[in-house]
């Protein structure tokens, strides 16, 4: 099953921000602002899979798919509420992310639905990137054609393999073949791709992860997420993993398969802009991402579902007919917040920038207020001559000019297999 959610403060019922969170807000008016909406439903839950979703033996009595529109549609319209008794600043959507689960297991219709009613209730910037997941077998020319004409510009599709027994073991139940018939039919409807997968399979080969990257390649998508495997508690594959039915993973195969993945997708064109993605233009990266990395906000909509504005984050309840028992009340669906504290938001200002390709800024992260307020240290150019030293970040980056820190520090290979280590050595003490 789905983790527990964390404890956090509880969310007042009118979901209302915290006084200090409320003051900031204006000085975020030109902060990108994105919505992710989960849909959190699957046809079949894979084994290795920790997301908050539901096949529909596991919904139970108070929820439903056919009523899920309506009632996911009733948290935009308590976003609004919320935003608008606060007084927060006017800003349009540049994003808009469907995730999962499988958006796509609902009537592209309803998901058309969905998206105007946000265009209504926020509207969206020129050139908003809007994002739906889906499963391979799920996408036709008609569906594809629908949602691009909703707005839809951008389709993510869960290959994960192309091996048929690593989708075996990853209980991924779509035909390979699918994944071809999908990307034409997105292509034909003028969307953007992506393609998602997955490396470190037990049992999976060097060969085949070569195998996967190749027919990914082929299919000319704008952009690879090719992420490693991590086995979390409590999903079926750690129970198999327990009892020995399938082998743990190994981080070395893990180290390899990266490299491989470097190889294959920089000859193909394509550029690492985040550790696990790989896009063929600045324009093809995924903006929605973007703004998770860069400390913008978002509003979280769905079951489980996670937000952040302004430092303040807050989740809402897991199972669907909680979320929607909530709603019909008139109630926040929101379970617990949490406003980050200034040891925090250093931190994350470091890990975060520092899996990006265009680093972190070393002058603006040593100019924190948070980095002043905690007494945190500087970064300096002794650590950062010890980094390039072994390898570990940019030479050409870390020094444009004499100084260091008026540079960036910005993963090497190397550097992007040991990143934890590189943000330990630079994170303050």
């Amino acid at each position: 099953m789905p983790s527990t959610l964390p404890l956090g403060d509880p969310v007042p019922a009118d979901g209302s921000f915290p006084t200090a969170v409320q003051q900031a807000l204006p000085s975020r008016a030109e902060v990108p602002f994105g919505l992710y909406v989960h849909i959190p439903f699957c046809s079949v839950r894979c084994g290795y899979c920790d997301f908050n979703t539901y096949t529909a033996e596991d919904l139970g009595p108070g929820a439903s798919q056919l009523s899920y529109p309506d009632t996911l549609i009733s948290e935009l319209v308590f976003a609004r509420g919320v935003l608008d008794s606060m007084e927060a600043p006017e800003r349009a959507l540049s994003t808009v992310f469907f995730g999962g689960g499988t958006p796509t297991l609902l009537p592209p219709e309803e998901l058309a639905r969905i998206l105007t009613r946000a265009r209504e209730l926020f509207g969206f910037m020129p050139e908003a990137e809007i994002t739906t997941e889906a499963n391979p077998d799920t996408i036709t020319e008609e569906t594809a054609h629908i949602l691009a004409q909703a707005g839809f510009t951008r389709l993510s599709l869960g290959m994960q393999s192309a091996v048929p027994e690593v989708l075996k073991t990853l209980d991924r139940t779509h035909d390979p073949a699918n994944v071809e018939r999908a990307v034409k039919a997105a292509r034909a409807a003028g969307l953007q791709v992506s393609l998602d997968l997955i490396s470190g399979t037990p049992g999976e080969s060097l060969e085949d992860w070569r195998s996967s990257l190749e027919h990914a390649v082929a299919l000319r998508p704008d952009h690879i997420s090719a992420y490693s495997l991590i086995i979390e508690e409590g999903t079926a594959m750690a129970a198999k993993i327990r009892r020995g039915v399938l082998a743990d993973i190994d981080s070395d195969d893990q180290a390899d398969k990266y490299l491989l993945t470097e190889e294959v997708l920089g000859a193909a064109g394509f550029d690492w802009y985040e550790v696990s993605n790989f896009s063929t233009s600045r324009a093809t990266r995924s903006a929605h991402n973007l703004n998770y990395w860069v400390d913008s906000d978002w509003w979280g909509a769905g079951p489980g579902s996670h937000s952040h504005m302004a430092g303040l984050r807050w989740w809402n309840v897991k199972h669907p007919a909680a979320y929607a028992q909530r709603l019909s009340s008139g109630t926040t669906p929101g379970h617990g917040r949490e406003e980050l504290q200034d040891e925090d938001k250093v931190l994350e200002h470091l890990m975060l920038r520092l899996r990006l390709a265009d680093g972190l800024d070393i002058a603006e992260y040593n100019e924190l207020p948070e980095l002043a307020r905690t007494q945190g240290e500087q970064i300096t150019p002794a650590t950062m001559d010890s980094l390039v030293q072994d390898g570990l970040i940019s030479a050409q980056a870390a020094a444009p000019t004499a100084d260091h820190r008026e540079g960036r520090a910005v993963l090497t290979l190397r550097g992007r297999l040991l990143a934890d280590a590189v943000t330990r050595r630079l994170a303050p003490e």
